[in-house]
């Protein structure tokens, strides 16, 4: 009842703002369950998706979503349930990953769809980033349950880092087919089958955003970009005392040669 009033809510207004379009609807199932695996550009991406989906998807988001206190907290948690989304405790590493799993087996086992970003995070440049296995691969693997790759398409266009306002423009979904990895049924446990299959679903996604695929994981890149970005600050902090100090090693210079004069 409330994710159907959240989608009018706020689904509405959005395809009447951005227009989004949409390729591949007849790829999710009309019933039963099934995995989105997208590829993720944007806090909106949770959102567009939802909006251009007959069906109920449910995503995991952090628990800190839903365990602020006061008003503002209680409305924040009000509207991420609202929108579909299930609270994850990501305080370890390991926790989290577990409790991703279990959520995603439980919507699934309820013949619902679950949607989930193989990246693990936002790509911080807009390309495709490795996928992990610990989630994807085990939830697929666990309930048998087809995964449908999905291309978010220029949603981090919308409203790039440090922009409040966000620039009307008409992102799009590109749907793949089906992928069935019931053959692999068992095998959970197999490092070398969970990387194939994430690996796999990370190639149909690439094919069907287009976007540039680099071979490491999004968490790594963030933290390079972060680390390039603070060496560079610092470079330039340092050329700013050098240029500085010469400057008034030359002013000392000529107010000798003045008084020599």
């Amino acid at each position: 009842m409330l994710y159907g009033t959240m989608k009018v809510a706020i689904g509405g207004p959005l395809k009447v703002a951005f227009r989004p379009w949409v390729e591949g609807l007849e790829n999710i199932p009309a019933e039963g369950p099934a995995i989105l695996a997208s590829n993720h550009l944007s806090f909106s991406d949770s959102f567009f998706l939802p909006t251009m989906l007959d069906r109920k998807v449910t995503f995991i988001a952090k628990a800190e979503y839903f365990t602020t206190p006061g008003v503002k907290g209680r409305l924040t948690a009000a509207f991420f349930k609202g929108v579909g989304q299930l609270p994850v405790d990501r305080s370890g590493a390991r926790g989290a990953g577990e409790a991703a799993v279990r959520s995603g087996i439980e919507v699934l086992e309820r013949g619902e769809l679950f949607g989930i970003y193989p990246e693990g995070t936002r790509s911080p440049d807009g390309r495709l980033y490795r996928g992990k296995p610990g989630g994807l691969a085990r939830v697929a693997l666990a309930t048998g349950a087809p995964v449908i790759p999905v291309a978010m398409i220029d949603t981090e266009k919308i409203q790039p880092p440090g922009k409040v306002v966000p620039k009307l423009m008409r992102p799009g979904i590109r749907i793949g087919k089906p992928l069935d990895f019931r053959r692999y049924q068992g095998m959970e446990h197999d490092r070398f089958v969970l990387r194939a299959l994430t690996d796999e679903v990370m190639y149909e996604i690439m094919k069907l955003s287009g976007q540039e695929y680099v071979d490491v994981y999004a968490t790594v890149a963030k933290r390079q970009i972060a680390e390039a970005a603070k060496a560079d600050k610092e470079a330039e902090k340092s050329a700013r005392a050098a240029l500085a100090q010469a400057e008034k090693e030359q002013a000392e210079k000529e107010k000798d040669a003045a008084r020599d004069v």
